[in-house]
């Protein structure tokens, strides 16, 4: 199965957001190449939000290009074979935390945002860290730094907001 079609079968068994969930598959259905970057009408995405349940803190990364606090992300790549691959190299990538393990039941959150390269479809999992994880700032990233849940709101913005909310709730 092509990383297309395990992205329009993860997006049709996804049961919330409905609006925004049709507006992915119509992209992806009238856009062959709608998984890549090299897709300038918009393309999927896939993210991963780092938590520490045990510690009620959250992982999150200072994007160098955006300058703003947001969950590990970022483009779908050739190797990657489903969504939740790219999900899970993402953040383990800007983590640099081995071991991280997808949260079950899918998808946590759908967000379409507009960054300097075009709209990203982005599909949020939530990744769960390791007892005892050490993190370690990848070149994509400022800084890296863990917040209690608490503190998010003062330093993300609300789509990072509404994912750590919806994560809690399905943790």
């Amino acid at each position: 199965m092509s990383l297309f079609d395990d992205a329009v079968l993860v997006l049709k068994g996804y049961e919330d957001q409905e609006e925004l969930r049709q507006g992915y598959l119509d992209h992806l259905a009238t856009h062959p190449d709608g998984m890549w970057k090299a897709c300038g009408d918009g393309h999927v995405t896939a993210s991963a939000l780092v938590v520490d349940p045990s510690r009620g803190r959250v992982l999150l990364t200072l994007h160098k290009k955006l300058r703003m606090w947001l969950q590990m992300g970022g483009h779908c790549e050739p190797v990657d074979e489903t969504l939740a691959a790219a999900a899970l190299r993402e953040g383990t990538e800007e983590s640099g935390i081995e071991g991280l393990t997808l949260l079950p039941g899918g998808p946590v959150r759908l967000d379409r945002h507009h960054t300097p390269c075009a709209w990203h479809l982005d599909v949020q999992y939530a990744a769960l860290a390791p007892a005892g994880a050490l993190e370690a700032i990848s070149d994509e990233s400022l800084d890296l730094r863990w917040f209690a849940y608490d503190e998010v709101a003062d330093v993300a913005d609300e789509s990072v907001v509404r994912l750590l909310e919806a994560t809690r709730a399905r943790l």
